[in-house]
């Protein structure tokens, strides 16, 4: 069985995969919603047991913006408002790690949407008007993040987008107020580039501030096509950077890249032109089809399965599924062993 992971060096374990609820209460009903994080905190937390230590906890995770864009007048808070419903009952808060992001939402939604009712949102538009890392903006946020929730503290927070127009120590030292209080116990960051996360660091080291513990990035086994240039994928300097940071675990989300492992959905899937297509692309395609067929398992299965064995960093596969169906077909993967030969085949394709 994959074993747990330790957050950071907190000594806090976890299930080796966490549970995105981003979609859950708006694509997903309530019903599926419930349904899935009661399996995931009932059914498969207690298979977990950390190492010499008491059971892993499950992660938890959504964020205050999630998700706005699933329909026209939303703001967010779908996703923690569902949770909070979830967490009510007795006893239950206490047997999740729950984690939630701040800075992502958007400040004015005027202009955002095009016309027409099955009309999406303008992106590009909306990304200039995250409501950012101020002081007062985080304070409002956790707050209302809490409220949602239905809880007195998290276990992890997050600056969900870094805000380049905050000077970065009045966030730093807004964030470890929140710990000082006792709403947040631990702190992470995501979507940002090692540079900022360096001086995040050095920051919080020299006024004694809580280090991040936690960094959650877009992390799959396709590696980013040459020249992309987007700040959330991991890629080569990240992965370099965490290698001599056992303190920062790194948290991936999208590792099923949308679904395009499935042989079925790989052609003219947009994620391929957006961030992986290329020679490279292909040569991982055919080792992960190569050593599905001999493991017995779906391609899809296969590469949560690998992001399980990556120990150098440690990788956290932050799982988002949308319908009971999508997480039942993830759940094979924790039980998958790898040889060393196998590893090596995966680690090694490429162009």
């Amino acid at each position: 069985m994959t074993t747990t992971r330790e957050l950071g060096r907190t000594g806090q374990h976890l299930v080796p995969m966490a549970l995105g609820c981003m979609l859950m209460g708006t694509d997903t009903p309530e019903d599926e919603s419930r349904w899935i994080l009661d399996h995931f905190t009932s059914e498969v937390a207690p298979r977990f047991a950390a190492e010499g230590g008491p059971a892993a906890l499950p992660m938890i995770d959504t964020a205050d913006c999630y998700a706005w864009w699933r329909h026209r007048g939303g703001s967010g808070g779908d996703s923690e408002e569902l949770l909070g419903r979830w967490l009510s009952a007795p006893g239950r808060r206490d047997r999740v790690f729950l984690a939630t992001k701040g800075t992502a939402l958007i400040g004015d939604l005027d202009g955002v949407w095009g016309p027409g009712e099955s009309a999406e949102p303008d992106w590009a538009l909306a990304r200039g008007r995250f409501v950012g890392a101020g002081r007062q903006i985080l304070r409002d946020s956790l707050d209302a993040s809490l409220r949602r929730l239905r809880t007195d503290h998290l276990d992890l927070y997050y600056v969900h987008v870094d805000d380049r127009s905050t000077p970065l120590e009045e966030t730093l030292e807004t964030l470890a107020g929140f710990v000082a209080d006792g709403k947040v116990r631990y702190l992470g960051w995501s979507n940002v580039r090692v540079w900022r996360m360096e001086r995040i660091r050095a920051l919080c080291e020299k006024h004694g501030w809580p280090q991040p513990v936690a960094l959650q990035q877009q992390h799959t086994y396709l590696r980013p096509r040459a020249g992309l240039g987007n700040a959330s994928i991991v890629e080569a300097e990240l992965l370099d950077y965490l290698r001599e940071r056992d303190d920062l675990t790194l948290v991936g989300y999208s590792p099923l890249a949308k679904g395009v492992y499935a042989p079925a959905k790989r052609a003219g899937h947009w994620i391929l032109d957006e961030s992986y297509s290329g020679p490279d692309a292909d040569a991982r395609f055919a080792a992960v089809d190569a050593v599905a067929a001999e493991v017995g398992v779906t391609p899809t299965q296969l590469v949560l399965a690998w992001l399980l064995h990556q120990d150098r960093p440690r990788v956290l596969p932050l799982i988002g599924p949308r319908t009971r169906e999508q997480y039942e077909a993830t759940l094979p993967a924790l039980g998958v062993r790898l040889t060393d030969a196998q590893r090596a085949h995966l680690d090694g394709a490429g162009a």
